[in-house]
């Protein structure tokens, strides 16, 4: 009995030590204002997973983020793709729902000498206002970045939008990288440039009619000219440039709203042309 109570007395010793031990580094958290986020941690709309920094880096460099762009993180999370962004000169701006992530992302930012350069808003990401972004980056899953999309395809042309794994439905990526890291499936990256709206009949200059149809930056249609149709491949939009072939000839153009100019070869000759719509 005597030898029980030692080890009861023993365990119950090491318990208490435990449960002072716990409270001691939960008071200093609570005073120090520190907070670790757990990976899987539920979130508004999704978990939290940190995106790997190599595919940070990657998912910048395939935007071609420069010192002109504003960069939107839409779920910023501890604050990384926005803290690399400003480190490259560029503005950027993280939207995060969790406050305790938007406080750890500030205090990530100061230990990388950026702090005054960054801006964290803690909200709703489906209630803000990222319109004025160049470029957006999102880990996100596939039904939000499906929700996410008209939004998105109602930006200026030309913005960037880069994602890590999760795609955009129907919405065919740009260009689609990856990063060489079994350790994770998080490693890869996909591009979309939001492209200028085409669809419609247009007047043509110097003669002519252009009917084009569209489904996100792939363009089809035809040429119609002296009563005859002439069909168009290979049509496709970047931003607010557009390339197509009509029989023999390529045409390339800059599109300004409802008006198009551009030039059009034959690999002989080189004319310009125009469309009105």
């Amino acid at each position: 009995m005597k030898k029980l109570s030692l080890v009861t007395i023993y365990l119950s010793g090491i318990l208490f030590s435990l449960c002072i031990s716990q409270a001691f580094s939960q008071e200093k958290q609570k005073v120090n204002n520190e907070y670790t986020p757990e990976v899987g941690q539920e979130g508004k709309d999704v978990v939290w997973v940190p995106t790997p920094q190599a595919l940070v880096e990657k998912m910048l460099d395939l935007a071609k983020v420069t010192p002109s762009d504003l960069v939107i993180d839409l779920g910023s999370g501890d604050g990384r793709t926005v803290i690399t962004a400003v480190k490259r000169g560029a503005r950027a701006i993280g939207v995060e729902y969790n406050p305790d992530m938007v406080a750890l992302s500030y205090r990530n930012a100061e230990k990388e000498g950026v702090k005054n350069k960054v801006e964290f808003v803690n909200g709703d990401l489906f209630e803000y206002d990222f319109s004025k972004a160049t470029v957006l980056t999102m880990f996100l899953l596939p039904d939000i970045n499906l929700r996410l999309r008209p939004i998105i395809l109602d930006m200026k042309p030309g913005t960037r939008v880069v994602s890590n794994t999760f795609t955009m439905g129907d919405w065919s990526p740009d260009e689609t990288v990856s990063i060489d890291d079994e350790s994770t499936h998080w490693n890869t990256a996909h591009l979309w440039i939001v492209p200028a709206k085409v669809e419609g009949r247009w007047k043509m200059q110097p003669a002519g009619e252009l009917v084009l149809h569209q489904e996100f930056q792939m363009v089809s249609g035809e040429i119609v000219r002296n009563g005859k149709n002439e069909t168009i491949s290979g049509g496709k939009i970047k931003g607010d440039e557009i390339t197509f072939t009509s029989g023999n000839t390529t045409y390339t153009g800059k599109i300004k709203g409802n008006l198009i100019e551009g030039s059009a070869s034959n690999g002989q000759n080189v004319i310009n042309w125009s469309a009105i719509r």
